[in-house]
């Protein structure tokens, strides 16, 4: 293996201060969103925001999944919002069926939900592409008849818990020390913190850097002695990991849940809406999340019609695939750069004009102090 990391180390290490100094203003700014979001938002917001911004924070989870696929392993998957139904689906049956603590249940749908998603995409992992993108979709398409079928758990018997004679279904239960929306959308944050950092880990260590080779160049990967298969479905896996945590937190926020909840066209939106964020950052993860789940709710508490959000999103996806394959995590900052570079220069140019030329007899600028 070739090892790039020589002739660049003396330049590496002169950038080093400079690096550290933005790490740490990172650190320190990504501290500070989170402590404004825990404490300073929740007194502030109204239940419909609350409960909006829980959803936020659900749907963070679900597009970090999609977004190690798509930006870190390069997997288009348009099955995502399956998996999302089996952890509700998992989450709610467990929170009905035992009195087991609500954290331990989160940790069991997402490990059979990890389990499961891993089995049914284990005939994919020799696709990739339109081929993946379909036979994802398929899956989606299949659960969601599954979920017709047999509605979700209502506090009923049986294998699904669905009891249709039931006039009055009991509310799925959550957390004794969550049991209010804001305490409950914090618990949602501090989860979301834990599968965020959880998915950074990985991208930091060994299989961080194997899913980069594969996306680079399957072949190459194979060629280098990294076992593709084997780190594919790690990445399915994991992304499936968080997409159940994300679906047992949702049963507790909806507290009732039916199968018109999971429409299959938002497996496409999922898939809009982290190519819009940037599939290529975490930061991206929560732009999609309040893509998907903020701006809705934002254009239906002004009286928005939601089918405007199909041209607004294939509108975002066109302008990402042409001039920012980054997203919006990626562009905003460099735009904003540029924008402060223009009115640096507007706001010079008056100061210029209002000095007026140089004094007769003033010797000229030269050298290396002079106008470049």
């Amino acid at each position: 293996m070739i090892d790039t990391a020589g002739p660049e180390a003396p330049a590496a290490g002169r950038r080093g201060p400079l690096a550290d100094r933005r790490s740490l203003t990172r650190a320190a700014v990504i501290v500070a969103l989170l402590l404004l979001a825990l404490f300073a938002l929740p007194p502030l917001m109204s239940a419909y925001y609350t409960d909006t911004m829980t959803q936020v924070a659900v749907y963070s989870i679900v597009t970090l999944g999609l977004g190690l696929l798509v930006g870190r392993v390069g997997l288009y998957s348009l099955g995502q919002l399956a998996v999302l139904t089996i952890g509700a689906w998992v989450g709610a049956r467990l929170l009905f069926a035992t009195s087991q603590p609500y954290v331990l249940v989160v940790i069991e749908a997402g490990l059979a939900t990890m389990v499961i998603g891993s089995l049914i995409t284990l005939p994919a992992l020799r696709l990739r592409g339109l081929y993946l993108a379909l036979i994802t979709l398929m899956l989606a398409g299949g659960v969601s008849v599954i979920e017709a079928t047999l509605n979700f758990p209502n506090g009923g018997g049986g294998f699904s818990g669905y009891n249709g004679s039931q006039l009055h279904t009991p509310q799925i239960r959550r957390p004794s020390f969550a049991g209010t929306d804001p305490a409950f959308y914090r618990f949602a944050v501090i989860v979301a913190i834990v599968m965020f950092v959880l998915v950074f880990a990985h991208l930091r260590t060994r299989p961080g850097r194997a899913w980069a080779a594969i996306r680079q160049s399957e072949p190459s990967a194979l060629a280098a002695g990294i076992n593709t298969t084997f780190y594919k479905l790690w990445a399915m896996a994991l992304a499936a990991f968080v997409t159940g945590v994300a679906g047992a937190l949702l049963a507790g926020a909806d507290r009732e849940l039916f199968s018109i909840d999971f429409p299959i066209q938002n497996s496409i939106e999922l898939l809009a809406v982290v190519l819009m964020g940037g599939a290529f950052s975490l930061a991206g993860a929560v732009i999609a999340g309040f893509l998907q789940a903020f701006l809705p709710a934002l254009l239906q508490n002004w009286g928005v019609p939601n089918d405007w959000l199909i041209i607004v999103f294939g509108i975002g996806v066109m302008q990402v695939l042409a001039t920012a394959p980054g997203g919006i995590a990626d562009q905003f900052p460099k735009d904003m750069k540029r924008l402060y570079r223009l009115i640096s220069r507007l706001w010079r140019r008056p100061a210029a004009v209002a000095a007026g030329p140089a004094p007769a007899g003033a010797p000229a600028s030269t050298g290396k102090g002079g106008a470049r």
